[in-house]
């Protein structure tokens, strides 16, 4: 009887857990029927996009950051995952010491034709307009093909017949009858020659009659007829989305009856959502349409975290795009396209460095000539030189973007500065006219912590704290429009140094910014010559939204 009860007790206990099992397996398969926008949430501005067979692939612009142009894979245009930068070689990508905040790397096009890979886009800093290609997205990418044609924001398109079209934005009479007034021509390619031919046509100077900065061009084969979309109005509160129409790829393309077909600038500065436009779109495996464009999230009327990536649903009514039926504008939530979930695997909260390799969310401010950073034993090991973030420079720094308006971020540094103008630790920066540096060094020889502000290139010291410890933790908590920087030999111990600080000083404020926030780690011998170096122990980011 004994023996039967504890079978019985045993038989119970296996269904249970089975029956536990069965239901964690169902919680962990239930799939949304709604996603988030931003589908990229950060610095991750002018997105364009192209479908090959079941998988979509993604690019964005990356300014003065190198690699440049990160490319991202999906399989249901929500969850998308890193697979490398475009442009990940010294020899692809020229930043330069003494390129501006905000150069670099315009708009880039991603298209693919007869089994290659075409990125398109302009260095407006380097020698303009150049594409590359690639059979695998992943890369290796080919060097750049450099394009003798003036403007920015170009694209390619194929026709039926298989020919090439060249379509850029710039305004090719040399006239200008309203201050910004740009446009885009449209003109064949020869790619075995890999130069254009023929003559140009310009196909529009924008809708509006004053209608600024005509860019960010796409020309699409809708119903046999030619679509042009661009960007007008500037990419800030004014942006907007207008289409044309032609029946010839290089003829007279004429506007929509319906145009702007989106934005937000009739909204006010104060909606949630603002500076819509810069936009691509695709149609799914299951005929859907699908756009993907630029906009910024406000907090409290501010741009904290730069140009992000949104997902809006599309459709034609007329042969011409409809965005958002019935509701006419972009949605913190939408449902999410008719497509198999397949979510990707997050960025660790915490990256200790152990694969002998930065992760690809790691970027350098301008393009490294030299190697002054070595990864081993789990840690990052970063030479001091004497070039500086508050120049412009390529400084020994590496960073990330920030994400979300609420976020935590915090690195463990080992350093003993040599000398009183030494320094390495923890930074988050916008460019380097607006940062903020919170850094062991030393002063007459003692060793400290300073927090150092720099706001429309003025620098001052916000606070200095006296250390004993070589190893200490630094970083920040990002509470909306406010920072509040830390130090301390464990995160167990973190105390504050300095005041709540204005976190707009990290971000954007003015319509010529098109980057965004960044957060990471830094060493510098601030212009002398130092042999001294920084060991990183681990770095952690993470969003508190």
């Amino acid at each position: 009887m004994g023996k039967t009860f504890f079978s019985t007790i045993a038989i119970a206990i296996l269904f249970l857990f089975a029956c536990s099992s069965k239901s964690n397996s169902i919680s962990k398969t239930i799939i949304p029927e709604t996603y988030e926008n931003p589908i990229l949430r950060g610095f991750y501005p002018d997105p364009s996009i192209c479908k090959v067979n079941d998988d979509y692939y993604m690019v964005n612009s990356s300014f003065e950051w190198f690699p440049g142009v990160p490319i991202f894979q999906s399989k249901d245009l929500v969850n998308w995952k890193q697979i490398g930068h475009v442009l990940d070689r010294p020899g692809q990508l020229q930043i330069t010491e003494g390129m501006a905040a905000s150069r670099g790397i315009f708009a880039p096009t991603l298209r693919y034709h007869e089994g290659l890979f075409y990125m398109i886009s302009t260095c407006v800093a380097c020698n303009g307009n150049f594409f590359v290609t690639a059979e695998n997205p992943a890369g290796p990418w080919s060097d750049p093909v450099w394009i003798n044609t003036p403007g920015i924001d170009p694209t390619f398109f194929w026709d039926d017949d298989g020919t090439c079209w060249y379509i850029g934005a710039h305004n090719i009479s040399g006239k200008r009858e309203w201050d910004g007034q740009n446009g885009v021509f449209i003109q064949q390619f020869d790619l075995e020659k890999k130069e254009l031919i023929g003559e140009p046509v310009q196909a529009t100077f924008g809708h509006a009659t004053n209608a600024v900065w005509g860019e960010g061009p796409h020309v699409y084969k809708i119903d046999g007829r030619y679509l042009l979309m661009i960007a007008e109005g500037g990419t800030s509160y004014d942006h907007a989305i207008t289409v044309f129409e032609s029946d010839k790829i290089n003829g007279k393309y004429v506007p929509s009856t319906i145009n702007p077909v989106l934005t937000h600038r009739h909204l006010g500065h104060n909606y949630p959502i603002f500076a819509v436009g810069h936009c691509d779109f695709v149609q799914t495996q299951n005929n859907e349409w699908w756009a993907v464009m630029l906009a910024v999230r406000t907090c409290d009327g501010m741009n904290l975290l730069g140009r992000e990536t949104y997902l809006v649903p599309m459709e034609f009514e007329n042969s011409w795009p409809l965005f958002n039926r019935g509701v006419g504008k972009v949605q913190f939530e939408e449902q999410r396209p008719n497509l198999p979930w397949t979510p990707v695997v997050q960025y660790p909260v915490r990256d200790e460095f152990e694969n002998g390799e930065l992760a690809m969310k790691w970027v350098f401010l301008r393009t490294p000539y030299e190697n002054w950073y070595e990864i081993a034993d789990s840690k990052i090991t970063i030479d001091l030189r004497p070039q500086m973030m508050t120049k412009l420079e390529q400084p020994s720094l590496v960073a990330q973007r920030i994400t979300e308006f609420n976020f935590e971020a915090f690195t463990k540094v080992n350093f003993k500065a040599n000398a009183d103008n030494e320094e390495a630790g923890f930074v988050a920066i916008y460019n380097n006219m607006r940062n903020f540096r919170l850094v062991k060094t030393s002063v007459n020889g003692k060793s400290m912590v300073q927090l150092i502000r720099v706001k429309v290139g003025q620098e001052k010291l916000v606070a200095t704290k006296s250390v004993d410890e070589e190893e200490i933790v630094l970083g920040v908590k990002a509470n909306n429009l406010k920072y509040q920087f830390y130090f301390g030999k464990d995160k167990a111990s973190l105390k504050p140094i300095g005041d709540v600080q204005d976190a707009t000083v990290n971000a954007s404020q003015s319509g010529i910014d098109f980057t965004g926030p960044m957060v990471g780690f830094y060493a510098s011998s601030n212009g002398l010559q130092s042999t001294n170096k920084a060991v990183f122990d681990w770095f952690e980011y993470n969003d508190l939204r």
